[in-house]
């Protein structure tokens, strides 16, 4: 069952969480403006050290209007599993994803000792959403933009969905292959905005972008019922590139750059790429008209008051920002420490703003917040209520004190303040295997590939000492109680949610320890078992799966199929309030998640009933000496 709805809660006890308290104020609206690899050093809003050369004012109002948090993280240093986490309230780890590699088996690769796990085609459709919540609580719902947990949003609570690329698709020659008032797709604006210079008194114009209409169209026509809308921008992400010339001339003659820029790759050091610059503007742009139009709107549902009043606004990023592609010089963290990719501050740290009724402008929290604290805040906020069954699994804490004005601290539950945060993130290489956990001034990391520990100070009473991580106190005698402590509260974290660690590689040249082996596999087309045995003599089977697979390679799916299945995901990319729900194939949902296979009791074969409609899958499986194997794909006939 996939969460527990309010309407069977009967007895006296449960119905204390699903009767919202009587309050002479309609429910306040929500928006999450999600922004794509945008780093905590690439808006105008924090400016550590050298001031940021991305011109982001409607960010700054929106901070002056609300509150700012200099210490906020998102789940993940990658996009899937932040946007899993903010949108289940749930830590990645716990719903084992932990990377955006959904549905890829890992590749073990003859150089590396340790290898990532596997990560299911998709986010599980029996967790509860923030979409199924507001749902529940007579919430209208509706995403826009990048979804990238698999599936679509539409399978995921949400009434209307545009999963439409916008503006930031690609272009065949982004030196000029720009924007003009006539395009039929991208029509240049006839206002002007910001930024204004003498080139440019007015403003100039931007193109338009189908993530920023569609998001503005659904709040128009919402307003009604109070909504919520996860709004998902997919830049600043790669590809680097503007259809807007003149926001890229204006960026070049900034930095210095002949205009149209020479083709190839920006390679200057720090924040100088007028591509990366024009894409963190147009964001900045996108949150002005949607800001704008908020504050020009009547709410008809509070006379006298404009959708601004009643609405709060999450502004954040999926995590840090992306430093270099290839040759490509995209941004620059600095102060902090690698990016995207990393669980150190550059990968995760984040900017983030929240505005909305009741909440102080002009204000700041300093502590310790992270993007999984949304899920309760926003419960609280508009008054909402979940089972406590699905209330208990949420991995956040509710701010809502802190945002507005009753509490300097973030407490959970019992009174008791908040002490840490933890990541996970068993990925990308040797460099990148780690867990992390930050507890008041200090940040550590566990390693993976060395079963070591690194330590930093990252503040002094509160003030900035190694927020670069330069100097590791893992060693150091005297700060070996504050390792011992942090590793024990990082165990039981990881512990306590299952997290699932990296495996060792059993393709590795260098291993020390036997692995099993692959010797036989068959499939009975009477009863649909698939079975599978590894060598007798070797390590036997600890764990078992089966993931599902549609086509394989040596049963493609025909011509027709191939345009069935472009069909259906057109039509699931864009779902609109008065289209009828999209009946998802079951089968489809089966394909790439794991599933539990049978461990025989000799412990050296495994098997797995294939259900009618699959026509391949593939094995997966953990030895007694934690090595991870997986089957070449198999056919289920």
């Amino acid at each position: 069952m996939k969460y527990v709805p309010i309407a069977i809660l009967l007895c006296p006890l449960l119905l204390l969480f699903s009767i919202r308290p009587a309050s002479s104020a309609p429910p306040p609206n929500v928006i999450i403006f999600y922004v794509d690899d945008l780093g905590w050093q690439d808006v105008q809003i924090e400016d550590v050290d050298a001031p940021c050369p991305y011109e982001t004012p409607n960010l700054i109002k929106l901070a002056k209007s609300g509150m700012m948090f200099t210490q906020a993280y998102s789940p993940a240093p990658t996009c899937s599993p932040s946007r899993a986490g903010i949108i289940t309230g749930q830590h990645p780890a716990k719903i084992k994803l932990t990377h955006v590699d959904l549905g890829k088996v890992p590749t073990a690769r003859a150089t590396e000792r340790l290898i990532a796990p596997y990560l299911q085609s998709h986010l599980d459709l029996d967790l509860m959403t923030l979409a199924d919540a507001m749902k529940q609580n007579g919430y209208r719902t509706g995403h826009v933009g990048k979804w990238h947990v698999g599936l679509t949003a539409a399978s995921y609570g949400f009434d209307f969905v545009n999963q439409t690329r916008g503006i930031h698709r690609g272009m065949n020659d982004r030196t000029k292959d720009f924007a003009t008032a006539d395009d039929r797709t991208y029509p240049l604006s006839k206002q002007k905005y910001p930024p204004r210079s003498n080139k440019n008194p007015d403003g100039i114009s931007y193109p338009f972008d189908e993530v920023t209409q569609s998001a503005i169209e659904f709040i128009d026509d919402s307003k009604q019922e109070p909504f919520f809308l996860n709004l998902c921008h997919w830049m600043v992400h790669w590809p680097v590139l503007t259809r807007n010339g003149e926001l890229l001339e204006h960026y070049c003659d900034k930095f210095g750059f002949p205009f149209p820029p020479e083709p190839g790759d920006m390679t200057r050091e720090g924040q100088q790429n007028p591509y990366f610059a024009a894409m963190t503007t147009t964001v900045d742009w996108s949150l002005g008209r949607l800001v704008e139009f908020l504050q020009q709107t009547d709410d008809p549902r509070s006379p006298g008051k404009k959708l601004i009043d009643t609405t709060y606004i999450f502004f954040t990023s999926d995590n840090g920002g992306a430093e270099i592609r290839g040759k490509e010089i995209i941004s620059d963290n600095a102060p902090l420490k690698y990016g995207k990719k990393h669980p150190e501050e550059g990968g995760i740290r984040v900017p983030m703003v929240v505005t909305g009724p009741g909440i102080a402008s002009d204000s700041r929290f300093q502590g310790l917040v992270n993007q999984l604290d949304y899920f309760p805040t926003i419960l609280a906020l508009t008054q909402s209520s979940i089972s406590p069954e699905n209330f208990d699994a949420l991995s956040g804490l509710d701010i809502s004190s802190v945002l507005i004005g009753k509490s300097q601290a973030i407490r959970d539950h019992a009174g008791k303040e908040r002490t840490h945060l933890f990541w996970h993130f068993p990925h990308n290489g040797p460099l990148s295997m780690k867990s992390a956990i930050r507890e008041g001034d200090f940040k550590m990391y566990q390693r993976y590939d060395t079963a070591d520990y690194e330590l930093y100070r990252l503040y002094r009473d509160g003030q900035r000492l190694d927020l670069e991580e330069q100097n590791d106190l893992a060693k150091n005698p005297e700060f070996a109680s504050v390792v011992q402590r942090m590793a024990a509260t990082l165990d039981a974290e990881l512990s306590a949610n299952d997290a699932e660690p990296p495996y060792l590689n059993p393709a590795f040249q260098g291993k020390t320890k036997p692995s099993a082996q692959i010797t036989r596999s068959s499939f009975s087309a009477s009863n649909r078992r698939a079975t599978l045995a590894v060598q007798e003599s070797g390590p036997a089977v600890e764990q078992a799966f089966v993931i599902y697979a549609g086509a394989s390679a040596e049963a493609p799916l025909s011509k027709e199929e191939q345009k069935q299945k472009k069909r259906l995901e057109r039509k699931m990319q864009r779902r609109g309030q008065a289209s009828p729900p999209v009946q998802t194939n079951h089968v489809a949902e089966l394909i790439g998640m794991r599933l539990p296979a049978t461990i025989d009791s000799d412990g050296h074969s495994i098997s797995a009933v294939i259900p009618e409609g699959i026509s391949a899958y593939r094995f997966l499986l953990v030895d007694t000496n934690h090595f991870l194997h997986s089957s070449e794909p198999l056919l289920a006939k």
